[in-house]
């Protein structure tokens, strides 16, 4: 018989292995000499020992998961407890529990990591939810709220997953919101295609009249009728772009035709009118070289009158010169009635009335002053004296002045 600390070959040729629970048979061996046999248990044995090895790395160098590892572990404790080889296997078994301990401990940090992911992955989604859903509300510019609705789900397909529940629940709100948006958006369109065509309506019925005036040669009226539809074109707000185009072209061309037909009467009246125009000139010359030079009021009226039958007969002036001209004899007219304004003033009784009231309130002041000023002489007040000599000074001042006025008046 052949022996090994782990095992031995019986008479027969029968291979044992020895374990804490005893001898158990793991083969026969009838080909050779027993230490042949005993090696080749042993390289059986050794074949699970790399088995185990290879597991340890794994555990302790990569991110093996806890399940597979423990799948392992069953597999292999398994293999060793039935295994047919020579050595400890009962080391082997001792090294696979403390693998086992091992995977377990990573089980519950796995655990603790899949539940710090999951509620990172919902706060995440939470926050892509809470502002898809601020965006089906509040946003009105469509554009711009569509792409960032699109943004938000690429950003939720790619964040990620919480726990069946959570994500099923935040997945319902995002799905809502992104429904609401697009219910929102197409309403929204809707009621703005109707509102264009209401505008396109009436832009049609504005251009249809202004292509009515277009050869219109009543030339005031239709210029505020062209200026008021202007108007009525900007409030109307906007149509389609195509029809707002079309229409903007029909109506620029209407307006075109009547200003350019009415610039080129008014252009031929104003070369008409030019010769007007030279005699407007000559009697503004006239005018201001004359009525200024003429004191009395009443006169430069009579002359004024002269002149402007003289303006009237000249006839329409030119529309280039018209307000530079009208201007300045307006102001020759304005001349003489502040003229004839301030005569009116000077010589009104109620003016003379005043003036002379004001020369009698200061010709008694100054008699009450004297007859003060020679008390306050006689008793030796020189302080009073005093202060009735400066008063007495400035009331004489002031009715120079008054009886300037009044004899102005007078």
């Amino acid at each position: 018989m052949t022996t090994d600390p782990w095992g031995r070959v019986d008479d027969d040729g029968t291979v044992y292995v020895r374990t804490s629970e005893g001898e158990r048979v793991v083969g026969s061996w009838q080909a050779g000499a027993p230490e042949e046999a005993l090696a080749f248990f042993r390289r059986k044995y050794d074949s699970l020992v790399t088995e185990v090895e290879l597991l340890e790395k794994r555990l302790n160098s990569t991110d093996l998961s806890a399940s597979s590892a423990m799948a392992s572990i069953d597999k292999l404790r398994d293999s060793v407890r039935e295994a047919n080889a020579v050595g400890d296997l009962d080391a082997l078994l001792r090294r696979l529990d403390v693998l086992a301990d091992r995977a377990e401990q990573r089980k519950v940090e796995q655990k603790q990591a899949q539940e710090q992911a999951r509620e990172q992955a919902r706060e995440t989604k939470e926050r892509i939810v809470a502002e898809a859903e601020r965006v089906a509300v509040e946003t009105t510019h469509w554009k711009s709220g569509g792409e960032r609705m699109l943004q938000l789900i690429e950003e939720w397909k790619k964040a990620p997953r919480a726990d069946r529940p959570t994500e099923q629940a935040l997945w319902k709100r995002m799905s809502a919101a992104r429904n609401s948006f697009s219910k929102r958006r197409k309403a929204y369109f809707a009621n703005l295609d109707q509102e264009r065509e209401t505008v396109r309506a009436e832009k049609e019925r504005i251009v249809e009249e202004a292509e009515s005036l277009a050869h219109s040669t009543d030339w005031g009226p239709t210029a505020r009728a062209y200026r008021d539809l202007m108007q009525q074109w900007k409030r109307s707000g906007r149509a389609d772009r195509a029809s707002e185009e079309k229409l903007w072209t029909r109506f620029k061309a209407a307006q075109d035709t009547f200003f350019d037909a009415r610039n080129a009467t008014f252009a031929e009246r104003d070369a008409e009118l030019r010769v007007n125009a030279e005699a407007k000139e000559r009697i503004l010359a006239e005018a201001r070289s004359e009525i200024p030079s003429i004191s009395d009021p009443r006169r430069a009226r009579a002359r004024l009158r002269d002149f402007q039958e003289a303006w009237e007969e000249a006839g329409e002036l030119p529309r280039d010169v018209r307000d530079q001209l009208e201007g300045a004899f307006r102001q020759i007219e304005d001349g003489v009635r502040r003229a004839e304004e301030a005569e009116w003033k000077r010589t009104s009784p109620e003016a003379r009335a005043r003036a002379q009231d004001t020369v009698s309130q200061l010709a008694s002041a100054i008699s009450d002053l004297e007859t003060k000023l020679d008390k306050a002489r006689e008793s030796g007040d020189t302080r009073r004296a005093k202060e009735y000599e400066e008063a007495l000074e400035a009331r004489r001042s002031w009715l120079a002045e008054a009886q300037k006025a009044l004899d102005e008046l007078s």
